[in-house]
């Protein structure tokens, strides 16, 4: 290899040039299917064909870029514990584990690559293969780059020790087959239960602990093709409603380049800033109207964070306390439409997704009145800080504000109109918010659009590994009895609906702390959903209330990853937030119990 060239840095040519490239292209081809279908009458029969087709190679593109960052979703909780001796020997195992998954998936793919070629998408008459061969070739550079991680800079007994354990657990359950098989559906509890804890615990991150546990469980434990593995992964990520995902995350990402959320902070600076707790509302605020535009918590976080923090820690505002609230208000505003959650719920249980973005307002709002009590008691001591903002001044921040308030209702419109899918929605937001940024607010800074891009390709590849091996874990568990067990053990639960809702608030926030939210609610779903439907609960209803429980969890100490993303974003330290939380989180519960026991505050909007 020439002198200055290294592996990493061709790595990184190979990954994130190509994804960001297919981000742009993507939004080309969904806003050009919008523009082709209502403004000239004249659809784009092939648009969707070729956006589907070019999405799984950006998804596992984004996929290797995020494992390269280490940007995975995982638990890091436990093994942080550790002294740093420790800590080195679990990074060499958690990349052990992720070339073990990956390598034994290659060869897997490569068959189904191969026995897709004969099937042709029905438009452009491209083969299938074409398609899988993305996953194939992110696949390979997968396997380079955990073993690339392995290698560098890993102490030769961390390596040994992480090989021989990888080595030895897989001879054992090798050993163990014939009796594995002959335990039948109880052997789900040492992969799916086991299994997954020790990967978890250890730091590995969640889509990998999932998909070696499915690979165990498929190989050791059934007689099943591991090649069904690789088709369950390929069905969970190629669902076109998912294309939502990375146009939702650039659109979120953009807010903060374009000054949008900068403009929507700044009105309602002026209206309530002055007040005790003002910036406090100011921040719950912009997180609701914010988690309307970008579908994404981390971007949401990220666009207000920077805005309103050095003031409120001017004013004398603890740090702990800010993070507490910043992670309360995320919590709140996951059923706010368009959020991905609500998308990703949809395409995975068959919901409408029209309905869940009607039906997630209502809750959000009794959620964040919640807040506003806790915020209102908790500032009563408080002087108000701030001068009074004059009519004057409103108005002008109203009036800068005006394009930047357009954005929510512009992507409501268009959704609920039928000018544009779910999918093809973002790509409106997206294409609104570059004009804005470039004509109005004139702070589009260019040279933080690549980075912007591969942060696109690298978030949305994180989480959609997350949903293709959560896709194969669940047709396993499926396969092996567990959903009707599931269902059998959830119908019979005292209380009837009551209890059965009690349960599931219970379950999906546990679920939401521990295994975040998404592949909780990807793997858990398709399970529940079908037995809350045979109690006569309404699906939308029961989406809501388990989305919210999720959020709870997700954001709450001391496992859920979404509280320690916020202190990260808000650079505050966990111990300083851990003791402010609680108030806010109880708040939640409180409103959660509300939105459970009233179904009308989730279908009352619904045609």
């Amino acid at each position: 290899m020439p002198r200055g060239i290294t592996l990493s840095r061709v790595l990184t040519w190979v990954t994130e040039i190509p994804a960001a490239i297919l981000v742009v292209v993507e939004v080309g081809i969904l806003f050009a299917g919008v523009i082709w279908r209502y403004v000239l009458d004249s659809p784009l029969v092939w648009s969707d064909e070729l956006a589907g087709m070019l999405f799984l190679w950006l998804a596992m593109l984004g996929a290797v870029i995020a494992l390269r960052r280490r940007e995975h979703m995982c638990m890091t909780a436990v093994v942080a514990r550790f002294p740093p001796r420790w800590q080195r020997f679990f990074a060499a195992l958690v990349a052990m584990v992720v070339a073990t998954f990956v390598a034994e998936l290659l060869p897997q793919a490569v068959s189904y690559m191969i026995s897709v070629d004969a099937i042709t998408s029905p438009t452009l008459g491209i083969p299938d293969s074409w398609r899988v061969a993305g996953l194939v070739v992110a696949l390979a550079l997968l396997l380079i780059a955990a073993l690339q991680q392995l290698l560098s800079g890993m102490h030769w007994r961390d390596l040994l020790a992480a090989v021989v354990i990888v080595a030895v657990l897989g001879l054992g359950f090798w050993a163990l087959s014939p009796a594995l098989i002959a335990m039948g559906t109880a052997s789900l509890v040492i992969f799916f239960v086991g299994l997954v804890s020790l990967c978890i615990a250890a730091g590995v991150p969640i889509a990998f602990s999932f998909g070696i546990a499915t690979i165990g469980y498929i190989a050791f434990a059934t007689q099943i093709p591991l090649s069904v593995v690789v088709d369950q992964m390929d069905q969970g990520m190629s669902s076109v409603e998912l294309l939502a995902v990375p146009m939702f995350v650039l659109l979120g990402l953009l807010l903060e380049m374009t000054g949008i959320a900068r403009a929507l902070v700044a009105l309602m600076s002026a209206l309530v800033g002055h007040r005790r707790g003002g910036l406090s509302y100011v921040l719950l605020g912009a997180m609701y109207l914010i988690s309307g535009i970008s579908g994404s918590k981390a971007a949401d976080q990220a666009a207000v964070a920077p805005v309103l923090f050095p003031e409120m820690k001017r004013r004398g505002a603890h740090p702990g306390e800010l993070v507490a609230q910043l992670a309360a208000a995320a919590a709140m505003s996951e059923t706010i439409p368009p959020s991905l959650v609500l998308i990703i719920v949809g395409s995975v249980t068959g919901v409408s997704i029209a309905a869940l973005f009607t039906g997630g307002l209502l809750p959000a709002t009794v959620a964040a009145l919640a807040l506003v009590a806790v915020i209102a008691v908790r500032s009563r001591g408080d002087s108000p800080s701030g001068e009074r903002a004059g009519l004057g001044r409103i108005g002008r921040a109203f009036f800068v504000s005006i394009p930047a308030l357009v954005l929510p209702f512009l992507i409501r419109f268009v959704v609920l109109k039928g000018i544009a899918t779910a999918t093809e929605v973002a790509t409106v937001g997206v294409v609104y918010a570059c004009v804005i940024g470039i004509a109005v607010y004139r702070c589009f800074d260019w040279r933080r659009l690549m980075p912007i891009l591969v942060e696109t390709a690298a978030l949305s590849g994180a989480i959609l590994l997350i949903i293709g091996s959560a896709t194969a874990m669940a047709w396993a568990l499926t396969q092996a009895g567990f959903a009707q067990s599931l269902a059998a053990m959830m119908t019979s639960m005292p209380g009837g609906r009551i209890g059965f809702l009690a349960i599931s608030i219970v379950v999906f926030v546990i679920l939401g702390s521990v295994l975040e939210g998404l592949p909780a609610m990807v793997l858990f779903g398709p399970l529940l959903f079908p037995v809350a439907r045979g109690l006569g609960i309404n699906e939308v209803h029961y989406a809501i209330v388990a989305i919210l429980a999720m959020g709870i969890g997700l954001f709450s100490p001391p496992f859920g990853v979404g509280f320690y993303q916020t202190c990260l974003i808000g650079r505050a330290s966990s111990d300083d937030a851990l003791g402010k939380i609680w108030p806010y989180m109880g708040a939640l519960v409180a409103a959660l119990a509300v939105v459970a026991a009233v179904p009308w505050l989730s279908t009352g909007f619904m045609r």
